[in-house]
């Protein structure tokens, strides 16, 4: 009440009297008296009162409520009508100009002096309201987040430079708009739009996220990764009267991060040539060793060397030779398979006779060593398959249970081919060494060995070209493993495959 300052505009003399002295009586400072609108406003600008008390029907062509309305807009002073007219309709126009207080004659001082203090009340916390509003948008307007809100509808109540900026869309023409209009996601993985995560927030009541790898699309088409997040406005709880979503540009972070993979792509082919060279060189030393060594002795010994040494000697050369054609080929195969040019031949073969022979191929060579045995309990085994790339998975995977199994271990290959499905498996079953856990993740990886193999001659290539060869038939390969115990590898192929490689 301290120095309140209070301007009455009521054109009856002896009212404007009673009231200032009432004003007076309550501690109030009358600053003025005016008959009429025109003098309201004129007073009002002059002596910048703090409250205004505003008679609705006054002589002149002004009356109190179009007075009050421009007090209230250009200089933002509060109005308190005190009027003689309670009627629906003057209470209807009243309300137009937003007064902080209607008071009906008569009125006593008691209604006068609560009707002040609050209206006094109210303006300070509109005042405080209007602060707040103020300051906070100019925070997200200083943002460099981008920032949009809605009402409970999803309609368009508020956007930041930020988000203009991100959207392509300015603020005059996305106020009003759906949020789905403006923003629009896409998922970057499958390339299809996404629901939007204001609709979500507002579904859900709770924040929520459109998850990683998403993209807004701009105005002009363009796509641009974002983040982004949604948080409902409660007006009070269950009840939501709006949604904020935050969200930010990724371009530079997912260019880094594109930079980072290229880069790490890059150092792993270097490595795996680095590793590629030092593999062969080893691979091919040392039967070329073996082959000098040999020529050498049947050089430098030439007629004396005995028969049964000379074939000795020819034995190993052709071995050698062997393993360097064997290990030519895998690189060959590697470096087509790599570079996208792996041939893949399909054709009508059947698959009980194709293991039949290569059982017998193992059997020859190794029979006294391994045993071997072939089971299929299918009735029909046709199938249109690449038989030289068949022949890779079912060779390799042999040759190591041969070269990791004990002598006198049993090998089995089993088929089944299943026409409901569509699908040819075969299992093959060792009883060797097994497979460590510790090498289940990089047991397909370019010159990898298992940890329990270093000592036995191989490249590491051989579960490589298996896994090529079975990818070329759009198949599939897994196996279980117990160290000790033995190792199975099953491999899954299309009897008659639809995609083929080029």
């Amino acid at each position: 009440m301290v120095n309140v300052r209070v301007l009455i505009v009521e054109d009856e003399v002896i009212v404007a009297r009673t009231i200032a002295s009432q004003l007076s009586q309550l501690g109030y400072i009358v600053t003025g008296t005016a008959s009429s609108g025109n003098i309201a406003i004129a007073k009002a600008l002059e002596i910048k009162p703090d409250i205004v008390l505003m008679d609705i029907i006054l002589k002149g062509e002004m009356d109190g409520i179009a007075a009050s309305s421009y007090i209230r807009e250009q200089l933002d002073i509060p109005v308190i009508f005190l009027t003689a007219y309670g009627d629906a309709n003057t209470l209807e126009r009243a309300k137009i100009t937003q007064p902080f207080g209607y008071i009906v004659k008569p009125f006593t001082i008691k209604d006068l002096q609560i009707a002040i203090e609050i209206a006094l009340l109210k303006y300070q916390l509109e005042c405080e309201l209007r602060e707040n509003r103020d300051q906070l948008a100019t925070l997200l307007n200083s943002m460099s987040d981008a920032v949009i809100a809605t009402d409970d509808r999803g309609i368009i109540t508020f956007m930041n430079p930020a988000s203009e900026k991100l959207t392509g869309w300015c603020k005059e023409e996305a106020l009003g708009n759906d949020i789905t209009k403006i923003f629009r996601l896409i998922d970057d993985v499958i390339n299809t739009t996404i629901e939007n995560s204001v609709t979500r927030a507002l579904q859900e009541q709770k924040v929520v996220s459109s998850g990683d790898y998403i993209s807004l699309i701009a105005k002009d088409g363009k796509k641009i990764p974002i983040n982004d997040k949604a948080s409902p406005l409660m007006r009070r709880p269950n009840q939501i009267s709006g949604v904020v979503v935050v969200f930010w540009d990724l371009s530079a972070k997912r260019e880094t991060e594109l930079l980072k993979q290229a880069l790490e792509k890059e150092q792993e082919v270097n490595r795996l040539k680095s590793l590629f060279i030092s593999t062969v060189s080893h691979e091919f030393r040392n039967p070329l060793t073996v082959i000098q060594t040999a020529v050498e002795l049947i050089d430098l010994k030439g007629a004396n060397l005995p028969d049964a040494k000379r074939t000795t000697y020819v034995k190993r050369i052709l071995t050698a030779v062997q393993t360097m054609k064997h290990l030519m080929d895998d690189v060959l195969f590697m470096g087509r398979a790599e570079a996208g040019k792996l041939l893949f031949n399909p054709v009508p073969i059947n698959l009980y006779k194709f293991c039949q022979e290569i059982i017998e191929e193992f059997t020859i060579v190794e029979g006294s060593i391994h045993e071997f045995v072939f089971t299929c309990e299918s009735q029909t085994t046709d199938a249109v398959m690449d038989e030289r790339l068949l022949h890779y998975i079912l060779g390799n995977i042999l040759s190591n249970a041969v070269k990791y199994s004990p002598e006198g271990g049993r090998i089995q290959l089993h088929l089944q081919c299943d026409s409901l499905t569509g699908i040819a498996t075969f299992e093959i079953q060792d009883q060797g060494i097994g497979i460590p856990e510790i090498d289940y993740s990089k047991l397909f990886e370019s010159f990898y060995r298992a940890s329990n193999v270093k000592l036995t001659q191989g490249n590491g290539l051989g579960l490589v070209i298996v896994k090529k060869s079975i990818e070329a038939h759009n198949g599939q390969i897994s196996f279980t493993s117990q160290v000790g115990v033995g190792t199975k590898f099953t491999v899954n192929l299309p009897l008659n495959p639809i995609i083929f490689n080029e």
